[in-house]
């Protein structure tokens, strides 16, 4: 078997300038998918998330948006405590 020839993806978007903010786009991502999942298993509406945590429905659909990626991280952690969730992060 031949291994490829060039640079790799992740070199790629390194010399494009776009490595990081398409590792915040994965984690958002996979943030969004956990809360919505997180929310099907309890029964809780997005309405419901959104008065617990005072804020509008358009606030929690940015929550959701794995586009969005300027979610702080204080509401995050919020929405995940109402979820019976923490969120862990790690600097490698």
């Amino acid at each position: 078997m031949r291994k490829h020839k060039g640079s790799s993806f992740e070199e790629f978007l390194a010399k494009d300038g776009i490595l990081e903010e398409c590792r915040a786009s994965a984690i958002k991502f996979t943030i969004a998918h956990e809360l919505e999942n997180a929310m099907r298993a309890r029964h809780i509406s997005k309405a419901e998330i959104a008065r617990r945590l005072n804020t509008s429905r358009t606030g929690v659909d940015r929550l959701l948006d794995p586009a969005n990626t300027s979610i702080t991280l204080n509401t995050i952690a919020r929405a995940a405590h109402l979820l019976g969730k923490r969120i862990e992060f790690s600097l490698r």
